[in-house]
Formats: C-alpha cells, sequence, structure tokens
C-alpha cells in the first residue's frame, strides 16, 4: 500500500524548531552548570578594587624604598624564610666600588712583599687574588693582550689580579677599565737589587738563584758589578737599563725605546689611569693611602704589616750580597738612567701630592742623601770619571775624601 505524503504544516515546523532549541539549552545549561565561576557586575568590581590596591601598594613600595612596616611585622611574625629564599637565586653580592684592580707590579719594587700582604688581606676581607705564575712575558702581542684582558674582566669580582706586565689599554678593545695600582723605587736601588737577586737569591734559601738562572756560568754569576757596569756589558747599559717606564707606558713596540716620547706616555697614564702610583721608599705611606682609597681591599694593612709575624716573612725577601757600587759606576748608572730618574720624580711628586690631598702626614723617614747629589755630580763631571790606579803616589788627603765620597754614597743607597 503507497503511503501519501502530506505537505508539512508551519504548525509542525515550528514544533520541531523549539524541540531542537530546548535539547540544546538543557545541554549548554548543564555544561555550565559544571563551572564554579559566576560572573556579575559585583565580581567585575571586586577584581578591579583588588587590582587597584596591588598597583597602589606596589607604587607606596617603590616610593617608601621598601615594603611597608606592617608587611615586614607580618613577615617577622610568620618567620624570615619564604618561598623565594628557600627556592630562588641567591640574593646578588653588594660588590664595592671599583670592585676591578689591576696591580702590575714593577719587577724588584718590593711586589713580593706586597704580595704577601695581598695574601693575608684576601683571606680577611674575601676578595679574589688573582697572581699570575707568569713572570717573564711583560710585552704581549695583541692576541695576547685580546685574550689576557678577557680573562681579566671575567672574574668573579671582586677581584685584584697581579703580574709583572706592561699597562695594558682596556679601552683600546673597548672593555671597562678596571682600577691600576702600582709601586715605584729608585731606579738605581732597583738594578742593584734585581742585579744581585738575579746571581745570589735572597734569604728563603741558598739555592733558590740556581734555580732561577741555571744556565748562568760562575764567571758572569761573580761578575763585579763595576765592571759590568764600566765596561758596558748588555746587562748594565741600555736599553736593559730602561726597564720601570715600559711598566706605565704600555704595549706600544716605542715604550721600549729609551727617550721623552715613552716618558711622556708613561706620566700620561699614570695620570689618566692610575688611581695610586707609591714609592717604595715610602712604603707605610703607600699602605696607609690604599687603605684609604680602596677600603675593601686594604682596611687594616698596617696592623698586619707591623705584625712580628709578617716582619719575620717580609724579612726573608732582602737580597742577599748586595753593595754598593763606586761613585764613578752610580754616576755612570745615573747618566743612563736619566728618563727613568724624571719619572721617578714625577711619580714621586704626584705621590706627595696625593698625600696633602688626603691630609696624610707622613709616617716615612726621608732618606739621608737624595739622588741630587748625583745629578750635580753629572753637571760637574760630563764625562765618566777616570778608573782609579794603584800608584802609591796618591795623596793621604785624596784617598781620605774619596773614601768619605763613598761613605755618602752607601749612605744614599736605600735597602727596603
Amino acid at each position: 500500500m503507497m503511503m501519501k505524503n502530506f505537505p508539512s504544516s508551519p504548525l509542525n515546523n515550528n514544533q520541531t524548531q523549539n524541540h531542537i532549541r530546548d535539547r540544546n539549552n538543557k545541554k549548554y545549561s548543564s555544561w555550565l552548570s559544571a563551572v564554579p565561576l559566576r560572573f556579575s557586575l559585583r565580581g567585575y568590581g571586586f577584581c578591579m578594587a583588588t587590582l587597584f590596591l596591588f598597583c597602589f601598594g606596589s607604587l607606596v613600595y617603590q616610593l617608601n624604598g621598601g615594603p611597608p612596616t606592617i608587611l615586614l611585622d607580618i613577615r617577622q611574625y610568620l618567620g624570615e624564610s619564604t618561598f623565594q629564599d628557600d627556592h630562588g637565586p641567591p640574593v646578588a653580592r653588594v660588590l664595592p666600588f671599583p670592585s676591578q684592580v689591576v696591580y702590575n707590579r714593577v719587577g724588584k719594587c718590593g711586589s713580593r712583599t706586597v704580595l704577601i700582604l695581598l695574601r693575608l688581606l684576601s683571606e680577611k676581607h674575601q676578595f679574589n687574588l688573582v697572581s699570575s705564575e707568569i713572570h717573564n712575558r711583560t710585552r704581549l702581542t695583541k692576541h695576547e693582550q685580546v685574550d689576557l684582558i678577557k680573562n681579566i674582566s671575567n672574574m668573579p669580582q671582586p677581584f685584584l689580579y697581579t703580574r709583572h706586565v706592561h699597562f695594558l689599554n682596556f679601552t683600546r678593545f673597548r672593555v671597562e677599565e678596571p682600577v691600576y695600582i702600582n709601586i715605584i723605587r729608585d731606579p738605581i736601588n732597583r738594578f742593584l737589587s734585581n742585579y744581585f737577586f738575579r746571581r745570589f737569591g735572597d734569604w728563603r734559601g741558598e739555592q733558590n738563584h740556581l734555580i732561577r738562572t741555571p744556565g748562568m756560568k760562575d764567571d758572569e754569576r761573580y761578575l763585579d758589578i763595576n765592571v759590568c757596569i764600566l765596561e758596558n756589558y748588555p746587562e748594565c747599559s741600555n736599553p736593559r737599563m730602561f726597564y720601570i717606564i715600559p711598566y706605565f707606558c704600555g704595549q706600544h713596540p716605542q715604550c721600549r725605546e729609551p727617550g721623552v716620547w715613552a716618558l711622556e706616555r708613561a706620566k700620561q697614564n699614570v695620570l689618566e689611569n692610575y688611581l695610586l702610583v707609591g714609592i717604595l721608599e715610602e712604603l707605610e705611606d703607600v699602605l696607609l693611602l690604599l687603605e684609604r682609597l680602596l677600603p675593601h681591599f686594604f682596611s687594616g694593612v698596617l696592623n698586619i704589616y707591623k705584625s712580628p709575624d709578617y716582619k719575620k716573612a717580609g724579612n726573608m725577601t732582602g737580597t742577599v750580597r748586595k753593595h754598593t757600587p763606586t761613585l764613578e759606576a752610580l754616576q755612570v748608572l745615573y747618566h743612563r738612567m736619566r728618563y727613568e730618574y724624571d719619572f721617578y720624580g714625577f711619580v714621586r711628586d704626584q705621590f706627595h701630592l696625593a698625600k696633602k690631598k688626603i691630609g696624610l702626614k707622613s709616617a716615612s723617614r726621608p732618606s739621608a742623601y737624595s739622588h741630587d747629589f748625583l745629578r750635580d755630580l753629572v753637571l760637574r763631571t760630563p764625562e765618566p770619571m777616570a778608573e782609579e790606579d794603584d800608584e802609591e803616589e796618591e795623596e793621604e788627603e785624596e784617598e781620605e775624601a774619596q773614601d768619605t765620597t763613598l761613605e755618602d754614597a752607601a749612605s744614599w743607597l736605600v735597602n727596603p
């Protein structure tokens, strides 16, 4: 039997659509009923008020430089430890200023004495002391300069780096410049100390000099210093005598050539890049100034320096078998070191000016003689003095005058 198709009426269509709508509404209402949140105007206002209070509290926190007192009281009541303290990164250490110091120590200018002090101070003040074991590489290639500057810059701060090395220009390689310090001494005293130290070492051990210069033959080791100077041995003539200035002039090849250019550049670097350059003859004053200028590194340094234990260790660094050359040899040395003495005088004047500015009264005794008498001697006798002879016809008065002059020369030499 065939079924007859009747056209759907508008009433049937409406009923079908209403049925579908009711079914969807029931489905959505059942889904929304599972959500615990209820959005309303009142809830919206509560959220905005909370956000406003948070922003206002943050502003007050920043303006006052810290949290309100009530929050600190609550934290103290609940306990000092927080989740952030226990699980977050450690609090950044407050670094002193400056926190990067370089001591490019000049050889035989008391650097071993100062190094002993630095080791004791680093333990006391907890700064990072890095002392290079490289002692014979003061002049570096460009690549070596870059590598050393990177290594120094990446050291944990605060640090004090020390090495026998000529001045490094960090800004040339666009790296932040550290603070430089240094100490120099009378040029002839430095030369004599180095001459005898290479041959005979110091009081720390009789065999140290043999380990340091194993290839040195006996005729060179026991070479009389007057012969070395007056007969122009390489060790006692230029450019070996031009030693202190390159430490401050820098790595430029012309810095190693005795002359005005290197001298003036060294002076400029002292003024622009060094916090302090002291002189060994006034070491106590140097330490006092360092304590004032770099308290995080040198606080209490004089107490250590004057302690009996340190005195015992410091006395072991004195060079052995050192003696005074003849006045003729001293005069020749001074003439060869005229640029070094110009620089030494400049540094000494700057050091005294720094003491005056800081109101520091000198605690050091001046030397019995300055190098002025050698300068006057050079003016009076431009040519080297004739060698002494053993003729018996010399008058007694001349011998006595010569002996007195040599005693003066010995008194002029300082032996720190």
